[in-house]
Formats: C-alpha cells, sequence, structure tokens
C-alpha cells in the first residue's frame, strides 16, 4: 500500500522533531566554532578544555557549558585519560546520522510538496 502525501509529511516532521536538539546544538555561533576547532585540531584524539578555549577565545567556563550541550545531544563524545578528558566530533554519532538522514530527506519532502500543492491546484483530491 503506498503511503499519502499526508503520511509521510507527518513521518517526515517526526524525523524533524527528533532531530530538534541537535539543531538548536548547532545553531549557536559559539558551539560551531567548537566544532570547527575540534574539526581542525582534535581529531580522533580530541581537545581539552582549555585548548579549545584559546582556539576559540571563551572563557573557560563557557566552553564548558557548550561542550555539556554538544555532549548531551551527542554530537560529540570524550574520551577519559586519569583525570584529562579529550573532546571529539563523534562521525559515528547517532544524533549526527540523525541529521544527515533527515537533511537528504528535505529535498524530496519539498517535491513531493510542491507536487501535491500542484495536484490541488487542479481541485484533484490527495
Amino acid at each position: 500500500m503506498e503511503e499519502t502525501f499526508s503520511e509521510r509529511r507527518e513521518a517526515f516532521l517526526e524525523e524533524f522533531r527528533q532531530c530538534q536538539a541537535a539543531l538548536f546544538a548547532l545553531g549557536d555561533n559559539t558551539r560551531q566554532c567548537i566544532i570547527i576547532t575540534l574539526i581542525k585540531n582534535g581529531g580522533k584524539c580530541g581537545l581539552r578544555v582549555g585548548e579549545i578555549q584559546k582556539e576559540t577565545s571563551v572563557s573557560r567556563t563557557a566552553v564548558s557549558h557548550h561542550l555539556k550541550v554538544l555532549l548531551e545531544t551527542g554530537i560529540i563524545n570524550v574520551r577519559r585519560k586519569g583525570t584529562m578528558n579529550f573532546y571529539y566530533l563523534d562521525p559515528k554519532s547517532s544524533s549526527l546520522r540523525q541529521l544527515t538522514h533527515f537533511w537528504e530527506q528535505v529535498e524530496p519532502m519539498m517535491d513531493l510538496c510542491e507536487k501535491n500543492r500542484k495536484t490541488d491546484e487542479k481541485g484533484e483530491y490527495r
């Protein structure tokens, strides 16, 4: 049985809702700077808070706060070595995979919306 437009739209919106925390986390300029810093300098080994602070010129307290948000959304991960914490971007993160899948669905969904709009203009039932 073929999915109706309404069913596909609802599934898409549910996927969007599931991505909202990660989208919120990525929407902050400071967190974007932290992610860029981790990509440029961290690699799989990661960076410590002080190293991130030096690269971003953001206070240590603010860096810690933003790292917490990124950790809670699963965008980054932490590797502990003794008393040291090394933060890194986790490419296998379920949050990043979910975001990737969501963005892959945006264009097909927009095409479907456009097709549905044209169908409605002709007076046809969807």
